[in-house]
């Protein structure tokens, strides 16, 4: 009798193991749905944006109030929605556009407007130093590099007295400096009262390897990239 009964309470025992352990599996199996509906959806739809853009280098830019995000080919988000997003004008429109990876965005410090670009996740990598930027075009743009000289020093205000000045030069995607277009300085006053727009910039390509540049007098030069 007593064999039996020890019997009867293993065979309880291990009933109960097996029961628990079907039922932890299906509440696993349930999380894992959840999260996989949570994450990647069932349905991929995007709902009351006010523009959207068509394809331009595998992203599609969507625009909400104020702001503009990117699409990946397949309708998600790949950059959120920001308010930093150069808008290139079209001959119809005008929106972000993201060429060779690479999109302009804008920071202002001391009411002044710098120029950098972002990769396709987001993330910043030229940081915005430019006076003004192009587009990304074959690997390259045309940016206005801004640098600073020290003059002198003021004894009396106990800080440096410094000369800004900018040169147009090329870049590539990492936004080191591949050539410059112009062999003079430019000199600018750094004051938001002065730049209230941004310097234009005098110089396009013409071809992947030739860029025109317009000098001082209005006239053009042809210059290669080397």
């Amino acid at each position: 009798m007593r064999n039996i009964i020890l019997q009867l309470l293993n065979s309880y025992y291990f009933y109960n193991v097996i029961i628990n352990y079907k039922v932890m599996k299906f509440k696993n199996y349930l999380f894992f749905l959840l999260f996989a509906i949570t994450s990647f959806g069932i349905a991929q739809t995007l709902e009351s944006v006010d523009f959207v853009s068509n394809i331009h280098d595998n992203v599609i830019a969507v625009k909400k109030g104020n702001q503009w995000a990117f699409l990946n080919s397949d309708g998600k988000i790949a950059v959120s929605y920001r308010a930093d997003l150069v808008k290139t004008p079209l001959e119809n429109n005008q929106y972000p556009m993201f060429q060779n990876d690479r999109c302009l965005i804008t920071h202002k410090k001391d009411g002044i407007t710098y120029f950098g670009y972002i990769d396709k996740t987001g993330k910043t990598v030229i940081e915005p130093k430019f006076l003004n930027a192009s587009n990304f075009q074959n690997n390259t743009a045309i940016v206005l590099l801004l640098e600073r000289t020290e003059i002198s020093n003021n004894a009396a205000l106990k800080k440096p007295v410094v000369s800004y000045d900018y040169f147009e030069v090329v870049i590539d995607l990492n936004g080191n400096v591949l050539k410059y277009l112009n062999t003079e300085p430019i000199h600018i006053t750094l004051s938001s009262n002065y730049l209230q727009n941004p310097p234009p910039i005098t110089s396009k390509f013409i071809s992947n390897t030739l860029l025109a540049t317009k000098n001082r007098d209005n006239k053009w030069s042809v210059i290669k990239l080397d």
